[in-house]
C-alpha cells in the first residue's frame, strides 16, 4: 500500500477496535527472521508490514515485486497523528530513557495539541515488571501505542502482548523518538532520496557499526535468491 492507503487502512482498524501490530521493515529486520526462526514467526504473524528501509524498497524492485512507495516510520507516526487530532485519538508512549520519552512526549503534545497523550513510560523495564507496565497502558485506554525498545525484543514484546495490551494499533518505531526529542537528527533529503539514511544515521552513532554489517548480506542474499529463481 502507499502512504495514504496505509493510513486510511490504519485509522480504520483503530476505529473498529481490531488489534493490529505494525512492522516497520527494514534490511536489518529481515535478516534477523531469516537467522531467527521465533523473529521470523513474529514477522509472519503481524497484521501489517510496512517498507520502511530503503534496502527492502530496492529490494522489491530488484525481484520484479516492487512495493508502491517507500512508508517510513518516522512519517507514518506524523500521519498518524495528524489523523489523531481530527478523531481526537488518544496515545500512550512507550520506550527509550524517562529523560527521552518525557522530551518526545512534550514535542509532540505542542505540535498536535488536540491529540490526547494519556501516559509515557520508559523502555527499560525487566520482563518481571511487564505485568505492571501492562496495566498502566490498559488504564490509560489508549487508541495508538508507539514502541521504541532495543532491536532484538521491540516486536517481539509487542507480539507476545499484543492482545492483553487492549490497544487497537500497536507499531514499533526504533529510533524515533530520539529524533523527535532532538537527540538525533533525521537524514536530510538528499541522504532520503539516495537511500543513504542508514549511512547517516551511522555517522551520528558509530557504535551501530556491527548491526549494519546486516545490510551488505541482505543485498547479496537478495542477488542469490533472484539468481536462484531465474535458474529454476
Amino acid at each position: 500500500m502507499s502512504m495514504d492507503e496505509t493510513v486510511h487502512h490504519l485509522t480504520r482498524a483503530i476505529e473498529l477496535r481490531q488489534t493490529t501490530q505494525v512492522i516497520t521493515a527494514n534490511p536489518i529486520m529481515v535478516m534477523a527472521a531469516l537467522e531467527d526462526p521465533r523473529y521470523g514467526q513474529v514477522m509472519k504473524e503481524a497484521e501489517l508490514i510496512v517498507p520502511d528501509g530503503a534496502g527492502v524498497v530496492w529490494a522489491a524492485n530488484y525481484v520484479g515485486m516492487p512495493v508502491k512507495e517507500r512508508v517510513a516510520g518516522f512519517d507514518l507516526l506524523h500521519r498518524l497523528m495528524q489523523v489523531g487530532e481530527q478523531k481526537r485519538w488518544k496515545v500512550y508512549l512507550l520506550g527509550t530513557s524517562q529523560e527521552i520519552i518525557s522530551e518526545a512526549a512534550a514535542r509532540l503534545q505542542q505540535k498536535f495539541p488536540l491529540v490526547e497523550l494519556v501516559g509515557f513510560h520508559h523502555g527499560y523495564f525487566s520482563d518481571a515488571e511487564d505485568a505492571q507496565v501492562i496495566q498502566k497502558i490498559r488504564q490509560a485506554a489508549p487508541d495508538l501505542l508507539f514502541v521504541a525498545r532495543a532491536a532484538n525484543n521491540q516486536e517481539p514484546w509487542i507480539h507476545k502482548y499484543k492482545h492483553e495490551l487492549g490497544v487497537p494499533l500497536v507499531m514499533g518505531v526504533g529510533g524515533s523518538f530520539d529524533i523527535i526529542a532532538g537527540r538525533l537528527k533525521r537524514a536530510p533529503l538528499l541522504f532520503q532520496k539516495l537511500r543513504l539514511e542508514w549511512f547517516y544515521r551511522l555517522l551520528q552513532e558509530p557504535k551501530r557499526y556491527k548491526r549494519m554489517l546486516a545490510l551488505p548480506q541482505f543485498m547479496v542474499k537478495v542477488v542469490r535468491e533472484k539468481e536462484n529463481v531465474t535458474k529454476r
